[in-house]
């Protein structure tokens, strides 16, 4: 069993190409599984959706028990943000195969893995120098729409007629975006009082997740590269030294251009 483990672990956590090409794999299932949960967001639950529903609960719930299998400390692993998403998206997949609520909009929250899973984030930065100059603005970025999608299938589902289809979906997002916004056209308000406090909460949320990516996008873009002496992870893309210790940090680039 042991070595099973080692081997597992090495998949989640190793730096050979078999370990990255599996993580890229599982970035990939992500994708496509957010993509295909925004979609059938505007369809009404049948069997087949059911079944689909069902065996990707099972790559997630597997996903999920080999992770917490493998972290050295669990209660920390338990504690990261994408973790509990997992467990809503599972709670929200399960609950839905069983009882009349639908809890869909929640499944879209797989969303958060792909802004916060530590070794796929590792891979991007050794990979991508694209990714490395960017890393906050696409994090920053992969937040607020997880955010938004999540937030326009909630309102699609909560206040929004079921059988509206696309054109509900498409009025959910809009509404969702303009009170994100705090554009406020005014064609479409919230009548009740929790449609309100939804309204209020898409602000406060919505907003702050907005500020913070046009912050990084303005600011000047640092790398994250661990200074071996101080600690220091944000440096200048062409530091040499780091500014806090002095100490010389060796940087990967892609040379000049």
């Amino acid at each position: 069993m042991s070595g099973f483990k080692t081997a597992i672990n090495d998949l989640y956590t190793g730096p050979s190409k078999r370990s990255i090409w599996f993580r890229y794999l599982l970035f990939a299932f992500d994708i496509v599984t957010i993509s295909y949960f925004i979609v059938v967001t505007i369809y009404p639950t049948n069997e087949t959706i059911r079944s689909i529903n069902a065996v990707i609960a099972m790559v997630i719930l597997l996903d999920f028990l080999a992770r917490l299998w493998i972290a050295p400390d669990k209660r920390a692993h338990l504690s990261r943000i994408y973790v509990w998403a997992d467990a809503i998206v599972l709670f929200a997949i399960f609950l839905n195969q069983f009882v009349p609520v639908d809890l869909s909009f929640l499944r879209i929250l797989r969303g958060l893995r792909l802004a916060h899973s530590f070794y796929l984030l590792q891979d991007l930065r050794a990979s991508s120098s694209f990714f490395r100059l960017r890393e906050d603005a696409i994090v920053a970025s992969l937040n607020l729409l997880v955010f938004v999608f999540t937030t326009t299938s909630a309102v699609y589902t909560l206040f929004a007629k079921v059988e509206s289809g696309i054109e509900g979906y498409v009025d959910s997002l809009y509404f969702t975006v303009t009170t994100l916004t705090t554009t406020g056209y005014g064609d479409i308000t919230p009548t009740s009082i929790t449609g309100k406090v939804a309204a209020v909460m898409i602000m406060v949320v919505g907003v702050s997740l907005f500020v913070h990516l046009a912050r990084t996008i303005v600011m000047p873009s640092k790398v994250r590269h661990l200074c071996k002496t101080c600690g220091l992870e944000r440096h200048d893309a062409d530091a040499v030294h780091c500014k806090h210790c002095g100490a010389v940090v060796h940087i990967e680039t892609g040379g000049a251009t």
